[in-house]
């Protein structure tokens, strides 16, 4: 059971989700059902050689000039110096690196720019310690680079302090496909981006006149009388799709099917299904479930299928030993 420290690292790390007094515990929300059973280890798999090209475009192998590695035993909050997200906006931070009280799996997720269905996905492969211990990992990089670039270099500490050893692999796995409800027509708290007010970037948090929390690049959480409330401005439907598992914490990956372009600004509102009785939280039975809110609100549905998936490979890991 996730206490709400680790709700925040989960979904700070995965979504670059901005919580604003969420009481209750992410994983305490049941996803809905037919849901995928973790990895299927008798898939079909073909595994990966390229290079991804965001990795070519960043340069190549790269590495801080000092970083630092620790344990965390405290209860603090979770706290980035910039979102660990895979979408490419972030403030500029002076080639400085410091997170506090993460995990090791938000740590690959950031270095590999995975999606939230693909850290998921990683996350049934690590030892125990990974998935229970948090680390607070301090770095300074020369210049000013980019968020792919301080990807590359959280790979080489990785692989450094953590043995970390990973490749890639194309399986065929259940997936849920993004289609619309009415063909060319979505919802009405689905609409296409207008930039006014600007985004100049990840932007966290957003707070509307009307209370939602809508940033830019990234989703904001919040909840109201028993209901969820996650939004955010401008992003593409494909970016949508990798972040409903988040959103109705589904265990499956989705892809996007609707045929639509551009950006899009999005609101949706709906009672979670909770498998216990979080403190503080009493759910709106009158509110809609996340399906029935995708549908509604967005004019969105998941389509069951099977289809080929870009799953990252643990094939070695260890314990970091003290700087």
């Amino acid at each position: 059971m996730r206490d709400h420290a680790e709700w925040r690292r989960f979904f700070l790390a995965t979504a670059g989700v901005a919580a604003l007094g969420v009481p209750f515990i992410a994983g305490l929300i049941s996803a809905p059902r037919l849901r995928a059973q973790g990895l299927p280890a008798q898939s079909p798999a073909t595994q990966s050689s390229a290079v991804p090209q965001w990795q070519i475009a960043a340069g190549g192998k790269m590495a801080f000039e000092v970083a630092s590695v620790k344990a965390d035993k405290s209860d603090a909050n979770p706290i980035a110096n910039f979102p660990l997200t895979f979408v490419d906006d972030h403030p500029s931070t002076g080639g400085r690196f410091s997170v506090v009280n993460f995990r090791l799996s938000s740590y690959i997720g950031f270095a590999y720019k995975l999606t939230p269905s693909q850290q998921q996905l990683v996350r049934p492969q690590l030892p125990k310690w990974a998935t229970a211990e948090s680390f607070d990992i301090e770095a300074k990089a020369q210049g000013n680079p980019s968020k792919d670039q301080m990807r590359l270099m959280m790979q080489s500490v990785l692989a450094d302090r953590f043995k970390l050893a990973v490749h890639f692999e194309t399986r065929q796995m259940p997936m849920f496909a993004l289609v619309l409800e009415k063909p060319g027509k979505t919802g009405p708290q689905l609409k296409p981006h207008i930039d006014d007010p600007p985004c100049a970037g990840f932007t966290s948090p957003r707070v509307e006149d009307d209370g939602w929390n809508t940033p830019c690049g990234g989703l904001g959480a919040s909840s109201i009388s028993g209901r969820m409330r996650m939004g955010s401005r401008n992003l593409t439907m494909g970016q949508i799709a990798d972040f409903l598992p988040v959103i109705g914490t589904l265990d499956r990956p989705v892809l996007d099917r609707t045929g639509l372009t551009g950006s899009f600004d999005l609101r949706i509102e709906f009672t979670p299904e909770l498998n216990g009785p979080p403190p503080n939280f009493q759910p709106d039975p009158s509110g809609p479930t996340f399906l029935e809110a995708l549908q509604e609100q967005l004019g969105l549905k998941l389509v069951q299928q099977t289809g080929p998936v870009d799953v990252l490979i643990i094939d070695h890991v260890e314990e970091p030993s003290p700087n």
